[in-house]
This record gives structure tokens, C-alpha cells and sequence, in this order.
């Protein structure tokens, strides 16, 4: 693991614990830091996020965090010891969206075969 993978791993893990014990906002109740990205001049960081709930909740706590940012950063700054604190740009991950509906998908596909014979749910 190098230099970048720690710095990143220490900001995820100090956003994380801001969103959740710091901020108190209710839009981000239900936020997952996923990942952090940080450039290699330390200025910038993409940081990745998921949300339970639907689509309004994703723009809702997308907005919070934007608008929240400046106080992460603020946070990050005084407890992650680095030259720079990046400023942060926040990104929604579909990836956790897309596995969950991958994963549905595949149970509904298991309930349909298990009225079928094994060798016959085989094949399919």
C-alpha cells in the first residue's frame, strides 16, 4: 500500500465518522463513504458515496454534502495530519445500486427454477 492509498484510506474513514457523529443532518442518515480518490498533489478528492432510498434521498444527501463541505474539509483538516487538505468533490456511486438489482434479479431467477427439475434449471 503507498503513500496515496493511506492518505485516501485515512480521509474515508475521517469522512465517514464526520458525516455520521459530526454533522447531525438528517439527509445524511443513511450515507456510505465508499471511497476516496485524492489527486496526487493532495489538492483535490473525489470522494464516492451511496445512499439507501430512492432518488430524491440520492439528490437530498448529494446537496447536504455539498453543502457541507467546507466543514468536512474543515474537520478532515484538523484531524488527518497532511500539508494539504484536498478540497472535496462528492460522487454518487451507482455501483451499489446496480449489485442490488443484479442480486434481485438472480433470486427471481432462482425462485422461477426451483419449481423445475435440477437438470432442467441447469441448462437455463
Amino acid at each position: 500500500m503507498d503513500r496515496i492509498d493511506r492518505v485516501n484510506a485515512q480521509i474515508k474513514k475521517e469522512i465517514s465518522r464526520v458525516v455520521h457523529q459530526e454533522l447531525g443532518d438528517p439527509r445524511l442518515e443513511f450515507v456510505t463513504i465508499l471511497r476516496v480518490e485524492t489527486s496526487r498533489d493532495l489538492r483535490t478528492a473525489r470522494v464516492y458515496f451511496s445512499v439507501l432510498g430512492e432518488d430524491s434521498a440520492v439528490e437530498a444527501a448529494k446537496t447536504a454534502l455539498e453543502s457541507a463541505g467546507k466543514i468536512i474539509r474543515r474537520y478532515v483538516g484538523g484531524n488527518v495530519k497532511m500539508r494539504y487538505t484536498p478540497e472535496f468533490h462528492f460522487i454518487y456511486d451507482h455501483s451499489a445500486e446496480f449489485s442490488a438489482r443484479v442480486e434481485q434479479t438472480l433470486t427471481e431467477i432462482h425462485h422461477d427454477d426451483t419449481g423445475k427439475s435440477p437438470k432442467r434449471a441447469a441448462k437455463t
